[in-house]
């Protein structure tokens, strides 16, 4: 996920919770410091939205099953979402390790 995607989610929060945009870049300058990129090659990328499209999945779920590859070849042993429900629907291997923060 860019900084231009982190940055819209967190500047869209709902109410009074939404973040301006220059404090949402810095909070995303913060987490790329600490942060390693993932990225999926072309072949993982098409792989993974074909195994969505054979479970019919649509939307977010498509965005979660592209951040479960990424974090199966990271090497990651959990997983932390506040919806588990759409996680768990496509993780497959990773079903029991898929938890809430």
């Amino acid at each position: 996920m860019g900084r231009r995607e982190v940055n819209a989610t967190i500047t869209a929060l709902p109410g009074k919770n939404a973040i301006p945009p220059d404090q949402a870049l810095l909070f995303v300058d913060e987490i790329t410091a600490r942060s390693t990129v993932i990225s999926l090659t072309h072949a993982e990328y098409l792989r993974t939205l074909r195994a969505c499209a054979d479970e019919q999945a649509r939307s977010g779920q498509v965005y979660d099953a592209l951040l479960l590859q990424c974090a199966t070849k990271a090497g990651a042993k959990s997983i932390y979402t506040w919806n588990i429900k759409h996680f768990r629907h496509l993780a497959g291997e990773w079903a029991d390790r898929v938890r809430t923060p």
